[in-house]
C-alpha cells in the first residue's frame, strides 16, 4: 500500500517531520523558536512550528504529546489530541503546558509533539424516537470495570 501524499510547506530551518522507525505511527514536530522559551509551572504557551499542510479530504492530522517530554519535563499538549482539519491551511502551532513544579525550557528545534494522520468519516444524522437496546445500554463512567 502506497502512502497518502500530503503537501507541506516548511518555513522553519528544522527538517520535515519524519517517522523515526518503520513501526512509528507518529512523526515528531519541532519548535520553530529564535530563542529558548521558558514555561512556568502550569503555564500554557503556543509554540510555532513553521509547518503548513494541505491534508486531503477524508483525513485529519492529530497532534499528540511526546512521552519523553512528559516524563522528563512534565510538559504535555493541551487539547489532546488536537485535530487539524483537511481544510485548515494555517501554521501548525502546538499548545504546551508545564505540569511540573519547576520552570521548564523549550529550546529551538526541540521535538515538542507528534503528528498522526487518520482517516475520518463524516456522518448524516438520522433522527429517531428510540434507540436499540445494547448489552451495556445506559451504563457509563466506570460501568464496564469491576474495580
Amino acid at each position: 500500500m502506497s502512502p497518502v501524499s500530503i503537501k507541506i510547506i516548511n518555513k522553519s530551518e528544522n527538517p520535515l517531520p519524519a517517522y523515526a522507525t518503520s513501526g512509528s505511527s507518529g512523526m515528531d514536530i519541532r519548535a520553530m523558536l529564535n530563542e529558548p522559551k521558558k514555561i512556568k509551572p502550569l503555564e500554557r504557551v503556543l509554540i510555532p512550528t513553521g509547518i503548513f499542510l494541505e491534508i486531503p479530504l477524508g483525513y485529519e492530522a492529530q497532534i499528540r504529546p511526546r512521552s519523553g517530554l512528559a516524563i522528563k519535563q512534565g510538559i504535555t499538549c493541551l487539547n489532546t489530541p488536537g485535530t487539524i482539519d483537511s481544510d485548515y491551511r494555517g501554521e501548525i502551532k502546538i499548545i504546551l503546558i508545564n505540569l511540573s513544579a519547576e520552570e521548564q525550557v523549550i529550546q529551538p528545534a526541540d521535538r515538542i509533539a507528534q503528528m498522526v494522520f487518520q482517516k475520518v468519516e463524516q456522518i448524516a444524522w438520522k433522527q429517531a424516537s428510540e434507540l436499540n437496546i445494547s448489552e451495556r445500554n445506559e451504563g457509563g463512567f466506570g460501568h464496564t470495570g469491576t474495580h
